[in-house]
């Protein structure tokens, strides 16, 4: 009889919950293949204040139709050290003020070469947080399909080492949607190609100008904080696109020009990153 890769290995882990579709789907499936969850298990999303309310909102379903507790974390800095706090629904940050605490402490933006954002405000967060705990190691659960096989990555840092339920079961995106085709509720979030666009950060620097210019356009007060905080560095998240004029740009097109595969690949005169 095949292994059922759902089922928990022995000892702590902890299962990332990222308020995402395929995140949601494999806490599901881990929760049906365990009865439940261990005490050794811990639920952890870590939130960044640049998440949309659908994301938000969706975390929160899913604990409740659910019932399992998802521990909400925020990175915090006090007296200068990096530490977390625990947040729930209705006081986690919404204007992205983990973020600011991060920048303001390096004096710099992430980007796509140093991606400290993801780095301390997720990994290094939710580990403090187990570590306060008494673990010392754990398994780490991460939602990474069969069909992303570049996001595999096998090594042991940080104090965990990394668990893909969803690929070792050799589960898909199609084994994703099929699952959430089926239940009663989702995550209010649109699906482009299989990918929410609006998922994760809001405007984060990986995504393609397409993407943000799509955001920009639906849900243009997202893109303030993301022009403040270029502005009060002087710098830019990504060196070749500068957000405030691709917002202006995005803001002075009719509404044809986002049904044109391609029309923003050109914007800033570079190459086309979607």
């Amino acid at each position: 009889m095949p292994r059922n890769n759902y089922i928990l290995p022995n000892g702590n882990v902890q299962i990332s919950f990222s308020g995402g579709r395929t995140s949601a789907y494999m806490l599901y499936k881990i929760l049906e293949s365990n009865q439940g969850l261990p005490n050794t298990a811990k639920v952890v999303f870590t939130n960044t204040g640049r998440e949309m309310n659908e994301t938000l909102d969706f975390i929160q379903e899913c604990s409740d139709r659910w019932n399992i507790h998802v521990t909400w974390l925020e990175y915090d800095n006090v007296n200068g050290k990096n530490t977390f706090k625990e947040v729930n629904h209705n006081s986690a940050s919404r204007n992205g003020e983990p973020f600011d605490k991060l920048i303001d402490k390096y004096g710099r933006l992430p980007n796509a070469l140093q991606r400290f954002c993801t780095g301390v405000l997720k990994i290094q967060t939710s580990g403090k947080y187990l570590k306060s705990l008494g673990w010392s190691k754990w398994n780490h659960a991460l939602g990474i399909r069969a069909d992303e096989p570049r996001r595999y990555k096998t090594d042991y840092r940080d104090g965990f080492y990394p668990y893909y339920p969803i690929y070792e079961s050799n589960d898909t995106l199609i084994d994703v949607n099929n699952f959430w085709d089926m239940q009663s509720f989702k995550l209010n979030l649109p699906v482009v190609g299989g990918k929410t666009l609006k998922g994760n950060c809001d405007l984060c620097f990986l995504k393609s100008e397409s993407q943000l210019a799509m955001i920009m356009k639906e849900n243009p007060d997202r893109s303030k904080w993301w022009i403040e905080t270029e502005k009060r560095f002087g710098k830019q998240f990504n060196r070749d696109r500068n957000l405030e004029s691709l917002s202006n740009f995005v803001s002075s097109q009719q509404d044809w020009v986002f049904d044109q595969q391609g029309y923003f690949c050109q914007a800033d005169g570079g190459e086309c990153t979607g």
